[in-house]
């Protein structure tokens, strides 16, 4: 039987009880959903999932733009609701 030790961890309480329901719900505690996080890790040589900074790229960047000018601009028609701008459509 390989030896085993105890380890402290914080987090938020909010994040724990949400994880041990998700984990639960898996048939697991969290000791060992994390576990096998660690185990996966030693396994691919580091995060078992890409980690990285999310930035929209210029595309996204120039849609959001113009969705803000065109929010802004106050001679583009706007609409209430979804089913306004539908009805309009149909016509």
């Amino acid at each position: 039987m390989a030896s085993t030790t105890n380890f402290s961890v914080r987090m938020d309480s909010n994040i724990k009880k949400q994880c041990e329901k998700l984990y639960g719900e898996l048939g697991m505690n969290l000791t060992t959903a994390i576990n096998v996080f660690l185990r996966q890790s030693l396994r691919v040589g580091g995060f078992p999932f890409e980690v990285k900074l999310e930035y929209p790229n210029k595309e996204t960047i120039a849609a959001m733009l113009e969705a803000e000018r065109i929010a802004h601009n106050p001679s583009v028609k706007h609409y209430s609701d979804t089913e306004e701008a539908l009805r309009e459509l149909k016509q």
